[in-house]
């Protein structure tokens, strides 16, 4: 289900007694449409994630870590000149639409206290967090400024006056109560018309309170379904098709799978949305080095078809050779002023054979002309082929940086972004940042279940660094076979074939094979492998290898990874 009215009022159940009193020391905007609070109480630090974005908007709190920008975003400066510092009154919903207040007290410059509040809407595409007085009730700023013209509702800019945005009425079936129930039962003798007319409820708790109320249309069965709301707990459940739902309660109307239950609900929305939002994260910061990858994998891949044409024509030159050769044997058959002639082909049991002529030239140079072009097409062999393999080379580095992209953690874009600039892809900015130094502590590590350990690269740069100056030469190195995908070691000299199956799974997972169901991993001691000079990053040679073929599985994988 999404954040939906009731989805929000269960999880302010917990939101409340965490924050509550508590000072906000802390405020960060990681990305455009997220933001970070850090609320201080009872000597505990609670992250509050918020964020905005069109297709998950959600709030919870959140033990995950990211970099943040070094020149903070304009709205997070504003919040921390007026909030920061500043402690949480209270926190209340607005009917149960999917719209939070966060009230706070302050100071200003003056020594005055002041009162405002953050309004967080977690509406789909409408979604927004503002922050407006609450006696002027005047906008101070807001994550996203909107143009009168895309919004003629209310006015979302800094110093209009704050408004509710347009809210369908609609009945608070969690107040409601046994003379309403038996009313509103009257006047709607299916229980699905009634379910329809209460508010804050999405589709998937629509059908499940219609399912509670064919079952038993009464009032006591109407509390028990929203009774669970003030009761939380979280429940992770699939469709049919695989696609993961969150619930504060477990339905059992709606044709899902349990995956897995937790008590803490913030815990479970941490965990729910730890993969997507990392890929959103990731998204985000790699905007511009994605387009610029996209761009030359498109130019490659065109080039590539270009010159696999040129060298197919190339390859069937013959056809000029015998035409120039024809038509010197038949020289006195052309006659002025003549653009096409047949003639006999003696290659192929004097079957007709048509030869085009410029009327400008002479018959023998038109035969000269069909054996310069032949000798043009033969000579270029060498050098298309070569243009292809340069090409086929390039398209792979790219593929590799799309993996590692898809691989990537937010905080690695940066070395992506410094690679593509090193490789000349990406114009260097005048005051460019000193690229940080390569540790362990940027890499992928796994367990397996002997205690081994395995390490993992996420781009080219940490894939140079892992495999040329961190393995011991007896480790062993692992690496998908004739696919781009990320350096593996596994930290021993003498592994077992279940070290092997286990790290080439890992090999798999991480690399452009991850949903296959069959991948060849190639598997060598890393003092096998070499560097040629003046390769691309991330690109080595191997000899004397082993293979093995895993599906990697994605649980499998990740339940092995560590801090």
């Amino acid at each position: 289900m999404a954040f939906d009215g009731v989805f929000i009022h269960s999880l302010l159940k917990t939101l409340r007694p965490a924050l509550t009193d508590g000072r906000l020391s802390k405020i960060y905007q990681p990305f455009s449409q997220d933001l970070i609070l850090t609320f201080r109480k009872n000597r505990k630090n609670y992250q509050l994630l918020i964020s905005a974005n069109a297709q998950y908007p959600r709030m919870y709190l959140t033990k995950q870590t990211t970099s943040n920008p070094d020149k903070a975003p304009t709205f997070a400066m504003v919040l921390r000149k007026y909030l920061e510092g500043s402690v949480l009154l209270s926190i209340d919903q607005v009917g149960v639409d999917r719209i939070v207040n966060f009230h706070f007290s302050n100071w200003n410059e003056l020594g005055d206290q002041v009162e405002l509040i953050l309004s967080v809407e977690l509406m789909g595409r409408h979604s927004n967090v503002i922050l407006y007085g609450e006696k002027s009730n005047h906008i101070i700023d807001l994550l996203k400024r909107i143009n009168p013209d895309e919004n003629r509702a209310r006015i979302l800019l800094p110093k209009a006056k704050y408004e509710l945005p347009p809210l369908k009425p609609g009945l608070n079936g969690l107040i409601m109560s046994e003379a309403e129930f038996k009313k509103e039962k009257v006047a709607n003798d299916n229980p699905a018309d009634l379910a329809k007319k209460i508010d804050g409820l999405d589709r998937d708790d629509r059908n499940e309170l219609t399912g509670y109320l064919n079952d038993d249309y009464s009032y006591s069965s109407f509390k028990t379904f929203f009774n669970q709301f003030d009761n939380p707990r979280a429940f992770v459940l699939k469709t049919p098709r695989n696609r993961r739902k969150i619930f504060p309660y477990l339905p059992y109307h709606l044709n899902l799978e349990k995956e897995n239950s937790d008590p803490d609900l913030n815990h479970a929305l941490d965990e729910f949305y730890e993969y997507q939002a990392n890929r959103d994260w990731v998204r985000q910061k790699s905007g511009k080095v994605e387009r610029v990858v996209k761009n030359e994998q498109k130019k490659l891949s065109k080039k590539i078809v270009k010159l696999n044409k040129q060298l197919k024509l190339a390859e069937n030159s013959e056809g000029y050779r015998i035409r120039g050769e024809i038509l010197n044997a038949n020289l006195n058959k052309v006659k002025p002023g003549m653009t096409k002639i047949a003639l006999p082909n003696y290659y192929d049991n004097n079957k007709a054979i048509d030869i085009h002529l410029d009327a400008a030239l002479s018959p023998a140079r038109n035969a000269q002309k069909y054996f310069t072009r032949y000798k043009k097409l033969r000579d270029s062999i060498k050098h298309v082929k070569q243009q292809v393999k340069i090409a086929k080379s390039n398209l792979a580095y790219f593929d590799s940086i799309q993996t590692a992209i898809d691989n990537a953690d937010p905080q690695d874009i940066d070395q992506i972004n410094d690679e593509l600039v090193n490789q000349g892809y990406i114009r260097r900015q005048h005051k460019q940042k000193r690229r940080k130094k390569i540790t362990e502590r940027n890499l992928n590590k796994f367990k397996l279940s002997s205690g081994k350990v395995v390490l993992v690269g996420k781009n080219n740069y940490q894939n140079d660094w892992l495999t040329l100056k961190k393995a011991n030469k007896t480790d062993y190195w692992f690496h998908v076979k004739n696919m781009p995908g990320s350096h593996v070691i596994l930290r021993d000299s003498n592994p077992s074939d279940e070290d092997i199956a286990e790290a080439a799974e890992i090999a798999a997972y991480f690399s452009k094979g991850r949903a296959s169901a069959h991948v060849q991993v190639d598997y060598v001691q890393d003092k096998r492998v070499k560097k040629p000079k003046g390769a691309k990053p991330g690109f080595v040679i191997y000899r004397g290898q082993n293979s093995t073929e895993v599906t990697p599985e994605k649980d499998s994988v990740l339940s092995k990874k560590i801090d």
